[in-house]
């Protein structure tokens, strides 16, 4: 473990941070980090499940035995346990996939995230293939609020039934959660999505970001994204999402089923740092990622100390 007690907060920035960074160690106490007056949060986070509640099978060619509910329940539990607070993310897309979501509508993927306990989840493009009615049927199986600033739901079965954001406090951490998706023409047959509106991410994202940061006084903000990780064209991604946009400060992505080992670090409007994260697909991944925070009031307090995908 790094003793720490020998350094100044500017000094375990500018060298414990950043060695800790590039050892790849995580596994910091919260006593040590109390004593120096430090805060970490961990965020997990997954993306296009895909209602992938049992593990692959073991013949299968690229994921034997990968995946599955029960082991991602325990791996969520064992971290919970170091004691550091704990947000648990899902960005969309997850059902569709296998038979449980044919056979039940989406019913086991929804008690499954209910009892590993989500805290909150927003909007893929499959999770409209039973249609509006459909979704909203397994709604309450959801213990946890679904979150979209980009899809107006007015005269939809939806309206009143899906949150702008949600903001999360966390041991004095405040943390703003927001939810764009992914325009659904083409993706989904119109029937399915009745009157739902796609508007501009990047204006919504702008708007929403602002107002968690600089109006609620956020700590971290956290935008759920079922875009995609990056395209060749000019389609809007997660990367062409944190270039032309502030305040953000987490992209958790999803549709692509990119697989980032570590998240991609893009620069904002500002020029400021915006991490992006993805899982792949299928549950065969959760990511991790923790963060530091000093002193409220100081200027970028909250610090990436931390990356893992299980």
């Amino acid at each position: 473990m790094a003793d720490l007690s020998g350094y100044s907060r500017r000094t375990f920035l500018s060298q414990s941070l950043k060695a800790l960074l590039l050892a790849g160690i995580g596994g910091i106490s919260t006593n040590v980090l109390a004593l120096q007056g430090w805060k970490k949060l961990t965020v997990l986070h997954t993306n296009d499940t895909h209602s992938r509640i049992d593990p692959f099978p073991d013949n299968d060619p690229k994921f034997p035995g990968m995946g599955g509910v029960y082991r991602r329940m325990n791996l969520i539990e064992e971290i919970r346990n170091e004691g550091h607070p704990v947000l648990l993310l899902d960005s969309g897309d997850i059902f569709q996939g296998t038979p449980y979501f044919n056979i039940f509508g989406g019913e086991v993927e929804l008690k499954a995230m209910s009892a590993m306990k989500y805290d909150a989840a927003t909007f893929g493009n499959h999770d409209f293939d039973n249609g509006v009615e459909g979704l909203v049927k397994q709604m309450p199986h959801a213990h946890f609020p679904f979150i979209n600033s980009n899809y107006i739901f007015e005269n939809t079965p939806l309206d009143g039934k899906v949150e702008k954001f949600r903001i999360f406090e966390r041991v004095g951490i405040k943390v703003g959660v927001f939810g764009l998706g992914i325009e659904l023409k083409g993706l989904v047959e119109e029937h399915l999505t009745k009157n739902i509106i796609f508007t501009d991410p990047v204006p919504s994202a702008n708007s929403t970001a602002r107002h968690l940061k600089k109006n609620l006084n956020c700590d971290l903000v956290i935008c759920l994204s079922h875009l995609g990780y990056k395209y060749d064209h000019t389609k809007i991604s997660d990367e062409s999402l944190a270039m032309n946009t502030k305040n953000i400060d987490l992209i958790l992505g999803g549709h692509t089923h990119t697989f980032l080992d570590t998240p991609a670090i893009v620069k904002n409007s500002e020029q400021k740092n915006v991490l992006i994260a993805q899982t792949g697909w299928g549950g065969i991944r959760m990511g991790r990622i923790d963060f530091l925070f000093g002193e409220r009031g100081s200027e970028n307090h909250a610090y990436f100390l931390y990356s893992k995908n299980f």
